[in-house]
């Protein structure tokens, strides 16, 4: 048994502290909302996010992030990337020396570009060791216990074997990698992508359209990831054609109902005000095409959803202009 804290009382991180209880781990689930936390401590479950799954005994939840961190040797950080940096800064005072960080939000911060990681070693000055999660892995299906593979990133091998061993249940399975950046940008990316796969879907234009939208994705990704070091192998795996296929086809994916309520002529922030959960696609685009810029990428797909968001085009317009574009052989860099 550890001590784990799990930062964020969404979905995920609500998901994450219950499989983690299963593990028989000590857990502590923080939540910024106060009312959230009173009602989770009182009715044991989570009515906004997952209301079909109690929380385990060994699950205690609390407002308070330093009594949430205190003696933590795993931290758990599960809040969306706009409110990411925030949370890490208030969190890192009150963080064990010898504690293990693990990210498992997947986006990047708006301003700066910057992965999810680099955030926490930024607001951590570098002082803990810093592990990765991303991969298919709808916090629904974890919670229903319904079989999962994932994988864990770091440049830290003995944290990797950690999180691998410690989080490793009946039906949840890690595999390790030491291609940080290839985890986060592959995990981040998808999401613009499968926007774009809502869009196809809602305007009925068929599969061959989704397979080829789905297929270049991947392209486009791995594009972008390689120019900022990460390997191309990486992005065919769990954290890149896994999480695409995963986002771009599952009724469930919140970034791909995006996309199809934009195909029905929605304005965006309409779509963004009654989610419930984040889409967190709708900020990774403009981040993406501004990355895509500076390593000197092109990332048509994304490129046109930052259109669409910025309301200088329609999805029509945008998907006429991919399929406009100049041909060329598949294997170009460009």
């Amino acid at each position: 048994m550890r001590t784990v804290t799990v930062l964020g009382g969404g979905s995920w991180g609500t998901a994450l502290a219950v499989h983690l209880a299963r593990q028989q781990h000590d857990v502590r689930l923080w939540a910024r909302d106060p009312a959230l936390v009173d009602e989770m401590a009182s009715v044991r479950f989570n009515a906004n996010y997952l209301p079909d799954i109690m929380l385990p005994p060994n699950v205690s939840v609390t407002k308070k992030i330093d009594d949430a961190l205190a003696g933590s040797e795993l931290v758990v950080v599960a809040v969306p990337s706009h409110g990411y940096r925030a949370v890490v800064k208030s969190a890192a005072p009150h963080i064990a020396h010898g504690a293990v960080i693990v990210s498992a939000t997947k986006g990047l911060e708006v301003d700066t570009h910057l992965r999810m990681s680099q955030i926490v070693a930024q607001e951590t000055a570098g002082g803990r060791p810093i592990v990765v999660l991303s991969g298919p892995s709808f916090a629904v299906e974890v919670a229903y216990e319904l079989p999962t593979a994932v994988l864990v990133a770091s440049n830290d091998s003995a944290a990797t074997d950690l999180v691998q061993t410690e989080f490793r249940g009946a039906t949840f399975r890690l595999y390790g990698s030491d291609d940080v950046i290839g985890v986060e940008l592959g995990g981040a990316m998808k999401n613009v992508i499968a926007i774009a796969a809502g869009v196809v879907e809602g305007l009925g234009l068929g599969h061959n359209a989704l397979a080829a939208l789905i297929t270049r994705g991947l392209a486009e990704i791995t594009r972008l990831a390689c120019a900022a070091g990460a390997r191309r192998d990486t992005l065919a795996g769990l954290s890149g054609l896994g999480d695409l296929v995963l986002t771009c086809t599952a009724n469930l994916s919140r970034n791909r109902h995006v996309g199809v309520e934009l195909a029905r002529g929605r304005r965006a922030d309409a779509i963004i005000a009654e989610m419930k959960m984040v889409a967190e696609g709708v900020r990774t685009t403009s981040a993406a095409v501004a990355l895509g810029a500076q390593y000197g990428v092109e990332l048509p797909i994304a490129a046109q959803m930052a259109e669409v968001f910025a309301g200088r085009c329609d999805v029509q317009t945008a998907i006429h202009a991919l399929m406009l574009r100049p041909q060329r052989a598949e294997a170009e860099i460009a």
